[in-house]
C-alpha cells in the first residue's frame, strides 16, 4: 500500500502527551476523518483509521450527487478522555492542528470525544468550525452552513440525530445481512461491546427492528439477559462515556466479566466500541454468524481469518460504520435537509445498497466482506482521481 499524503507526530509542551495526524488522500483538497482521544493511541493506529476514511469516503462515491467524496485523514490524542487534563490537552492540539484543519483536515468527533466537547475546544483553539476546510466546496456556504445546524438541533426521543444516523447504518448492515441470508429478524440475538453513540444507537435500532439485545458489555463489565435487555432504559441510565448505572438493572438481569460479550450465546456480534478488541486468540469464544464492526478496526487480521475459516462472517468497519460520516456530507452539500425522516430513509437506502454490493462481490468473486470492500475501492479511487487530481 502507499503512505501516506502526510504523517506527523506532536509532542504537548504541557504534559508530554502526544498526538498524531495522518491525512492518507486528498480530494479536491480536502481530507475527512474524525479525532479521537484515548490512552495507548498510536501513529500506526491512526495511518490505518486515516486509510478507512479514504475508503469509506470512496465508498459513498455517487456521479450524481452534490456530496463529492473527500479524501481520507484521521487524528488521533493518547491520553485517557476522562483524565482531568484530557479537555485542556485537547484544545492545545486543535491550537497547535489549526493550520491543517484550516486548509484541508475536516474533522470531527470520533471515540473518546463528543461532537459538542470538538466543536466548544475548537472555539477555544481559535477555529471557524472543525470542518471549515471544506467550507470553499460549498455553492452556498451560509446555507449550507445553516443547514448542517439545523440538522445537529434535531431530536428524536430525546437524543440528537448526529448522535443516531451512525447507528442507524450499522444496524441496516446488520439487517441487510439477515434478509440475504433469509434470517428472521424476530428471535435473532444480539451482544454489543460498547453503548455509546454508535453502540447505543445500533442497539436502538436493531432492537426496533425486532432483534433482541441479550447482552451489552461497558467498562464495568457486561450485562446479560437471555430473555432480552431492556435496551431504552439502559441507554436512560448512561453517562457521558456510554457507562450504564447498574441501578437499572431488572431482576433478570445479570452482571459479568467485561470480555464476556466474547462468548454470549448470539446471531450477531457487535463491537461498537475499542480497536483490535478482537484478536486471534479469543476469537474462538465467539459463537456468533455475524460480527458487525461498529467501531473502527475491532477486528484484528488474523482474526478474522481464523473466524472466515469457521463460517463467520465479519461485515467490515469501512462500510457499517461509514454512515455517520456520509450524513454530514449530505446534509452539509443539500443531498437531504434537516429532517430525521428523510435522513434516516437516506442512510438506510444508502447502507443497503453498498452493502448489498459488497456481499454480492465477496460472493462473486469467492472472497471475505473485506476484501469485496477494498474491491470497490480500488475501482472507484481511479475514478474519482480521473475527475478531480490525485492531489488536488
Amino acid at each position: 500500500m502507499a503512505s501516506p499524503l502526510l504523517s506527523l507526530t506532536w509532542t504537548d509542551h504541557v504534559t508530554g502527551r502526544r498526538g498524531f495526524l495522518v491525512v492518507d488522500r486528498l480530494v479536491r483538497g480536502v481530507a475527512s476523518g474524525g479525532l479521537r482521544m484515548r490512552a495507548g493511541c498510536t501513529l500506526d493506529e491512526v495511518t490505518g483509521l486515516a486509510r478507512g476514511m479514504t475508503m469509506k469516503e470512496a465508498l459513498h462515491y455517487d456521479p450524481g450527487s452534490r456530496y463529492v467524496p473527500l479524501g481520507g485523514a484521521k487524528g488521533g490524542i493518547d491520553c485517557d478522555p476522562r483524565d482531568p487534563e484530557a479537555y485542556s490537552l485537547l484544545v492545545r492540539y486543535l491550537r497547535a492542528m489549526r493550520p491543517h484543519i484550516e486548509s484541508f483536515w475536516t474533522t470531527g468527533e470520533d471515540l473518546g470525544l463528543t461532537q459538542d466537547l470538538v466543536d466548544r475546544a475548537a472555539a477555544e483553539a481559535g477555529l471557524v468550525s472543525s470542518i471549515q476546510a471544506v467550507y470553499p466546496l460549498l455553492d452556498d456556504e451560509a446555507e449550507a452552513r445553516r443547514r448542517l445546524r439545523d440538522a445537529f438541533a434535531v431530536e428524536v426521543d430525546g437524543i440528537g440525530l448526529d448522535e443516531l444516523v451512525g447507528g442507524c447504518g450499522v444496524a441496516e448492515a446488520a439487517l441487510t445481512a439477515l434478509d440475504r441470508a433469509g434470517v428472521p429478524h424476530a428471535g435473532t440475538r444480539v451482544a454489543l461491546q460498547g453503548l455509546g453513540t454508535m453502540g447505543g444507537a445500533t442497539a436502538r435500532f436493531l432492537t426496533r427492528a425486532g432483534l433482541t439485545v441479550v447482552a451489552v458489555a461497558d467498562i464495568k463489565g457486561t450485562i446479560v439477559n437471555p430473555a432480552g435487555l431492556d435496551v431504552e432504559a439502559l441507554l436512560a441510565a448512561r453517562d457521558t462515556h456510554g457507562t450504564v448505572d447498574r441501578s437499572a438493572l431488572r431482576p433478570g438481569d445479570r452482571e459479568l466479566p467485561g470480555d464476556a460479550w466474547l462468548s454470549a450465546d448470539t446471531d450477531v456480534l457487535v463491537p461498537a466500541a475499542v480497536s483490535y478488541a478482537i484478536d486471534a486468540g479469543n476469537q474462538e469464544r465467539i459463537t456468533a454468524r455475524w460480527v458487525v464492526e461498529a467501531a473502527n478496526m475491532p477486528v484484528q487480521p488474523e482474526a478474522e481469518l481464523l473466524l472466515a475459516a469457521r463460517g463467520v462472517t465479519v461485515l467490515p468497519d469501512v462500510v457499517v460504520n461509514s454512515g455517520t460520516n456520509a450524513w454530514w456530507w449530505w446534509t452539509l452539500f443539500g443531498d437531504i435537509g434537516a429532517d430525521a425522516e428523510e435522513a434516516f430513509a437516506h442512510v438506510r437506502r444508502s447502507m443497503r445498497s453498498l452493502v448489498e454490493r459488497m456481499l454480492a462481490r465477496a460472493l462473486a468473486d469467492g472472497t471475505t466482506p473485506r476484501a469485496a470492500a477494498h474491491a470497490l475501492v480500488a475501482d472507484r479511487l481511479p475514478v474519482i482521481a480521473e475527475r478531480f487530481g490525485w492531489y488536488r
